[in-house]
């Protein structure tokens, strides 16, 4: 191996070492703050949910508005403290992710779109009439890893791990862990595009079907 390899792989397998216990933790902390502060928004706020109720994608505009509200108020504030400390992360990450595309399709999506150009006129902070979903996109690219990674080694679920004896869980990568997760995500993103959204949660029924299937 060269000199330049060798440097190279043992700068990197130092940063590998780090990252199991700063990476998700910068994630973890700015998500926390982000939804602790919406969160206390609407417990200290009124209720604007009512105002809004017939914009909420199936099945939350089924759901009672004061219901939906203290739902919100309290996956914002317990998962962001969730977060803070890395308990039950994969959960509140995923919960909060859910929670996102909703916002996202009841105030932040594109109203009437005809091409990806519309679409793309949304990708901003502040709506000019075509939406503003940027900022909540950026939420689920940053709360996705915690769903899938964990939040590292700096949490209570990592301790939690160690102290039982079980260890972390290893890495699998098979049909039923594409096919969960082409479903899981799949028919969230429905209600934002109803045709990916249901190819993926179709795609990934089959999948799991055809693992289940072949796994003996």
């Amino acid at each position: 191996m060269s000199a330049p390899t060798t440097i190279y792989h043992a700068i990197a397998s130092r940063l590998e070492g780090l990252g199991e216990w700063l990476a998700p933790l910068g994630l973890r902390l700015i998500l926390a703050w982000e939804f602790w502060e919406a969160g206390r928004e609407k417990f200290t706020g009124s209720n604007w949910f009512m105002n809004i109720e017939d914009q909420f994608p199936f099945p939350f505009n089924v759901v009672p508005s004061d219901l939906s509200w203290a739902m919100a108020t309290w996956f914002e504030l317990i998962g962001a403290v969730a977060l803070l400390i890395g308990l039950a992360t994969r959960f509140f990450a995923f919960s909060l992710l859910v929670l996102t595309i909703v916002a996202t399709a009841a105030v932040h999506w594109p109203s009437d779109w005809q091409s990806v150009a519309d679409l793309l006129m949304g990708y901003a902070i502040s709506d000019k009439g075509h939406g503003n979903y940027k900022l909540p996109l950026i939420f689920f690219v940053m709360l996705l890893p915690l769903v899938l990674t964990g939040p590292g080694k700096l949490s209570l679920d990592a301790l939690l791990h160690r102290l039982s004896g079980v260890g972390s869980p290893q890495a699998v990568l098979d049909g039923y862990a594409a096919g969960g997760a082409l479903l899981a995500l799949g028919l969230p993103l429905s209600m934002l595009l109803p045709t990916i959204g249901f190819a993926m949660a179709g795609a990934g029924v089959l999948l799991l079907g055809l693992s289940w299937r072949y796994s003996g």
